[in-house]
């Protein structure tokens, strides 16, 4: 919602797909299944915002070769998650918000976050130890942030200016939390 906040014009142009979907009816589970731009913003806010900067250690089951590097079998590899979502050879302009991307011709196009068709994303793990409810956490994404943009304008308040530090408790969440001023809708 910060990212909503700071980017005005992304936050218009996600209203816009809502109003277009939905009209003046509610938000439904249907609706946001057809929402491809809501999709982008969420993928594009789990790629620079995860909620959590590393995941489960992993143990290599045997010798392998990681993108020149040797792992031996046994040693433990941990996964940088933040880091591989601001990798400038993995990203165009990595630190900025483009949920673009994420739609057709964009640099994050077919991305797979089950980590079976290589990771470059992975806010809800990989493989065996991946998130057993993926699926349920990005639909309750989805829904939430669509009813939220629906009903209000979230806009930054003068003086109390949205800041992006970062602190780690359970998750990673802003070190400064978010208090943006809403104005309503309808």
């Amino acid at each position: 919602m910060a990212e909503l906040v700071k980017n005005p014009a992304v936050q218009e142009k996600l209203y816009d797909e809502i109003k277009t979907t939905c009209g003046d009816g509610e938000v439904s589970e249907e609706a946001v299944h057809s929402m491809p731009y809501l999709k982008a913003v969420i993928l594009e806010g789990l790629r620079k915002h995860p909620p959590g900067h590393f995941v489960l250690p992993h143990k290599a089951a045997e010798d392998m070769d990681v993108g020149g590097y040797l792992i031996p079998k046994g040693e433990t590899v941990n996964f940088m998650v933040a880091e591989m979502g601001r990798d400038g050879e993995e990203w165009d302009r990595p630190m900025e918000f483009v949920p673009e991307r994420f739609l057709e011709g964009g640099d994050g196009v077919g991305v797979d976050m089950t980590g079976t068709k290589g990771i470059r994303l992975m806010p809800f793990g990989v493989g065996p130890r991946i998130c057993a409810r993926l699926s349920i956490a990005m639909l309750h994404l989805e829904y939430f942030v669509a009813n939220m943009v629906r009903e209000f304008e979230w806009k930054e308040v003068p003086g109390d200016e949205v800041d992006f530090a970062e602190k780690r408790e359970f998750t990673t969440v802003m070190k400064k939390p978010l208090r943006p001023r809403l104005v309503p809708r309808n």
